[in-house]
């Protein structure tokens, strides 16, 4: 697949998982709060800042930077996908918030000048774009002498089994090819020197890293299955187009690889993301 068709289908992806992130936004955020209030932690916004985020989905992780610029600041909330910029300016109105601007805005194209913000925050997003690179020096581009970036990514599939079992259920079943060296997907940046490189050459000295660990939680299979339809990007959208036999035989196949985390009635799957700041 040539890049562009990529750009193509992942907008189209996101434009439909919009609908079932907002609805569980809360739950989301819940899981994955020690990475968005790490991230935030680890960028530092003072009051009166400008700070960019991008790939911000429903907007939580920009949230939370909102609530430390103060009013003299000003948050820009975007995402490539219109659907879920509208999810996240809800967001923000029932949260009372009054200095965040949303803009349905593409990470590899900002629409903003040169040394515009004094901070970027990006929450699994480069890993998905089509060239990180790109974005990450249009990145580099938009921020001020001295501006951090704070960025977090999956580690890899070892690290990550509450989303490594989908994807090697569908690799078994071939619904999806092995994923190439390289190419876009949930862990494209796992490797932490693949991190560094992707910084170096977009411009950044090298960043600071820590690994944020979070859990899963899903009180019987149906729920976790649930989880993949709902929230899983280009997962959801293959379970979708299978018919009536494959669904099952898929289902029979991911429950088995969800045994060994069976936790009081239930199931408790691991995860471990890499957060990253510039200095």
């Amino acid at each position: 697949m040539d890049l562009e068709e990529y750009r193509r289908l992942s907008h189209d992806t996101w434009e439909r998982m919009a609908a079932g992130w907002e609805r569980g936004l809360q739950w989301l955020w819940n899981v994955t709060r020690p990475v968005g209030e790490g991230m935030v932690a680890m960028l530092d916004p003072q009051p009166g800042q400008t700070i960019l985020e991008l790939a911000a989905g429903t907007g939580e992780t920009g949230f939370a930077a909102a609530a430390r610029i103060g009013d003299d600041g000003k948050l820009i909330s975007t995402d490539f996908a219109a659907e879920m910029v509208g999810a996240a300016r809800r967001r923000a109105e029932t949260l009372g918030l009054g200095n965040v601007e949303f803009r349905q805005m593409d990470a590899e194209r900002v629409d903003l000048g040169d040394d515009s913000v004094d901070g970027v925050l990006c929450r699994f997003g480069y890993m998905l774009m089509a060239d990180p690179g790109a974005a990450l020096a249009e990145t580099r581009r938009v921020l001020r002498d001295g501006g951090r970036l704070s960025l977090s990514v999956w580690a890899g599939p070892d690290r990550n089994p509450w989303a490594a079992i989908g994807h090697a259920a569908m690799a078994a079943h071939g619904h999806v090819p092995p994923p190439e060296p390289g190419a876009p997907g949930i862990f494209a940046m796992g490797d932490p020197e693949r991190i560094k490189s992707l910084l170096s050459g977009a411009g950044f000295s090298a960043p600071r890293m820590e690994d944020v660990a979070v859990e899963w939680t899903f009180e019987d299979f149906d729920a976790y299955w649930n989880f993949l339809r709902e929230y899983a990007g280009s997962i959801a959208l293959v379970i979708e187009r299978l018919d009536e036999d494959q669904r099952a035989a898929l289902r029979t196949t991911m429950a088995g690889h969800i045994e060994p985390f069976r936790k009081s009635g239930g199931y408790a799957l691991p995860g471990v993301a890499i957060n990253a700041v510039t200095e």
